[in-house]
């Protein structure tokens, strides 16, 4: 006999703990299931490549909320369950142990499957991916004075890696296969740079034009060989992207293009399901565009969205993407979508570590970041889409506010 709810809600990280409490929130009197095959209930998972790698915090510290708010906000968990299947015309949910749930609305929070080598010694113990507080803390575990790291690739999750395995002492080498600097596909050549500048003088070896073709050890990894050379390794960490968890939508006949495709309140192809997070490829009314994001900020608020629609609210998507980091003494918020092949403004003086770029696409403003300069944010989201000078963008005597 399947157990009735008013909402399922499938995926327990930021986004679906965020749902759940946007919905009560909202004052949403239905029964709610919150499924997700994480043991742990919803957690800030930013935290894991920053407090838990840097300070060595329990994971549990990050949570949303302590176990006990759900079953006091009449919200069901199915925590470190997995769903197999939806089926949206009997509105149903199949759980792995074979229980079925049903809904009247549901939302996918599934978010992203972080992407692994195949090649061979992928078996080899001490290679991880970083998606979760297991992730987190097993990485964490090999830090140590002298140890020696690989991190393959060098996107905000491989650098924050980085970063932190130094700070504990360890001995790491980022591994790229382009002659690329860092980051420059997102945010150009000039702050790729940066950013390796960043962690070259913090003692980071980078290998460049590198594809990695296997790892050797007998139990765990000792090297990762590449076409440029073999790189010592006690611990590796793949960070070379992550794929939209959809294979669950795409099962169930929602319509898939890059994510999963939701309108600006968040309903997907099935008036009756609704997606948010990593997965879903949404329409943001500020930007009239369809945009996939793979941060937090996004799932939060996507996720209040979400709730809106359900419980009979106008909430749309109608915010610019945002998101952060922190390595070494570098702190910046980043916020807008900017293109690498986008005009590049600096505004103060990069060598102080004190500035704020401006990205700019037909003489517009497309993405503004501030770095170790803080209480800016409201004002460069406010210049995103916005018509302005570069030379004025750079000119330190104009106040942010009144560009």
């Amino acid at each position: 006999m399947a157990e009735e709810f008013g909402t399922v809600i499938i995926g327990a990280g930021i986004g679906g703990g965020t749902a759940v409490e946007s919905l009560r929130d909202a004052g949403y009197a239905g029964s709610i299931a919150l499924v997700g095959a994480d043991p742990a209930a919803p957690y800030y998972r930013p935290d894991l490549s920053k407090k838990v790698m840097l300070e060595n915090s329990n994971p549990a510290d990050s949570a949303l909320r302590g176990e006990d708010w759900y079953s006091a906000h009449d919200v069901t968990t199915f925590f470190g369950t997995a769903v197999t299947a939806i089926d949206p015309a009997a509105q149903t949910v199949t759980l792995d142990d074979d229980r079925q749930l049903t809904y009247g609305q549901a939302i996918l929070a599934t978010g992203s499957t972080p992407r692994s080598l195949d090649v061979p010694g992928a078996q080899l113990g001490n290679i991880h991916t970083l998606r979760d507080a297991r992730d987190a803390v097993a990485i964490r575990s090999q830090f140590g004075d002298g140890k020696k790291v690989a991190v393959i690739g060098g996107g905000w999750i491989g650098l924050e890696v980085a970063a932190a395995a130094k700070t504990q002492g360890c001995d790491v080498t980022v591994i790229l296969r382009t002659d690329a600097p860092p980051l420059a596909s997102v945010l150009g050549d000039e702050l790729g740079e940066y950013f390796e500048q960043l962690h070259s003088s913090n003692g980071v070896n980078f290998l460049k034009q590198a594809d990695t073709t296997s790892f050797t050890g007998t139990d765990a990894v000792e090297s990762v060989e590449t076409s440029a050379g073999s790189v010592p390794a006690d611990l590796v960490v793949v960070g070379i992207g992550a794929d939209p968890a959809v294979d669950l939508a795409a099962s169930a006949g929602l319509t898939v293009d890059n994510g999963l495709i939701v309108d600006e309140q968040m309903r997907t192809s099935d008036g009756s399901i609704l997606a948010i997070g990593d997965i879903a490829n949404a329409h943001y009314v500020l930007r009239d565009e369809r945009l996939r994001v793979e941060h937090w900020d996004n799932a939060v608020r996507q996720a209040e969205v979400a709730a809106s629609t359900i419980s009979g609210g106008a909430k749309v998507e109608d915010w610019q993407p945002y998101f952060y980091t922190d390595q070494f003494d570098l702190g910046m918020e980043y916020v807008g979508r900017g293109s690498a092949d986008d005009e590049v403004v600096i505004r103060g003086d990069k060598s102080s570590g004190e500035f704020i770029v401006f990205w700019q696409h037909g003489g517009r403003v497309s993405a503004a970041m501030n770095v170790n300069v803080w209480d800016y944010g409201d004002e460069l989201r406010a210049l995103i889409g916005k018509e302005v000078a570069a030379e004025r963008l750079a000119d330190e005597q104009v106040a942010v506010g009144d560009l």
